[in-house]
């Protein structure tokens, strides 16, 4: 595609249009500007909102996906891709879960995620290479990220994941993108253009951010990591986690701070199981088997009513 033709491309965009409430920014004083900014971020949630449908469908895959041993996987360029990054880089911290079950692909690689890599995003192949390099299966669900829904490298990945018969999601800020044309599933919330024209990692940035929350921790709970609206399977990994690890114990089973930290002590910091044992009475090999006979759902472990 020549320059011509990009340019007449992006001219189609919703999120590459001037926005007419924002024409005199450069005027304004300094808390004008951001009542600006935060005037237009105002509309983001409600744009969310119109597309949880499409998002409820998307994590129903994703259960599916991680019911089966498979992989949920982000891919983008830019701010997206290291949107995809960060929110794949939480899961096993929050959630207890392997490093590999949910990640995070950025066209140009890691060092993309603190330097722009000119060009990147330009290949379809490299989306399409990066998915053959990570053994992508048919178990798996990918999540193609770009705000134009043109990206070539998510295009690429997207096709691929096709060709290979993952669940194949798009998330765009675009009406009718290409992506969206390709998967399985569109998810695009449309924010409207941006405070600056083109400047995608403002609200439309902000949108993917809600999105790929709500597609993670939806998916989480709906697969037993959560009790009631606690992270019952966060990885205690650091002296935070470790206090707030020994605070859900206390909140779950009422007991004293001296009794939360035996409990993780006993049964090697893991949460859900220090608390159904705390509960119970049961021993550790007891609860453990418990717990598994369970699905991992602690509700159903300590004999609560579940759906």
């Amino acid at each position: 595609m020549n320059e011509q033709e990009l340019m007449s491309e992006l001219e189609r965009l919703v999120s590459e249009d001037r926005n007419p409430r924002t024409m005199d920014i450069d005027l304004l004083p300094t808390i004008e500007i951001l009542r600006e900014i935060n005037g237009e971020d105002s509309g983001v949630p409600a744009a969310v909102e119109n597309v949880i449908p499409e998002i409820a469908a998307a994590v129903d895959r994703i259960v599916s996906a991680f019911q089966k041993g498979a992989r949920l996987v982000y891919m983008g360029a830019g701010t997206s891709g290291r949107l995809g990054v960060l929110d794949a880089s939480e899961c096993p911290p929050t959630f207890g879960v392997p490093e590999d079950m949910v990640l995070g692909l950025i066209a140009g690689g890691p060092k993309a995620l603190v330097r722009a890599v000119e060009g990147a995003e330009d290949d379809p192949q490299q989306g399409m290479k990066a998915l053959q390099d990570i053994k992508l299966t048919a178990d798996d669900v990918v999540v193609g990220i770009a705000v134009s829904g043109r990206t070539p490298y998510v295009i690429g990945g997207l096709t691929y994941a096709r060709q290979v018969g993952a669940t194949t999601v798009a998330l765009s800020c675009n009406p009718r993108s290409v992506i969206a044309g390709i998967a399985d599933i569109a998810i695009s919330p449309l924010v409207g253009p941006e405070v600056l024209a083109g400047s995608t990692r403002l609200k439309s940035g902000t949108a993917q951010k809600l999105v790929l929350n709500m597609l993670t921790t939806a998916s989480m709970i709906r697969i037993g990591k959560s009790y009631q609206n606690l992270m019952v399977d966060l990885n205690p990994s650091n002296k935070k986690l470790v206090a707030r690890a020994v605070g859900i114990v206390m909140q779950t089973t009422g007991c004293t701070a001296q009794q939360a930290r035996r409990a993780l002590d006993q049964t090697g910091k893991d949460v859900k199981l220090a608390i159904l044992v705390t509960i119970t009475g049961m021993g550790i090999e007891e609860a453990r088997k418990a717990l598994d006979n369970a699905g991992g759902f602690l509700r159903k472990a300590i004999g609560e009513k579940t759906l």
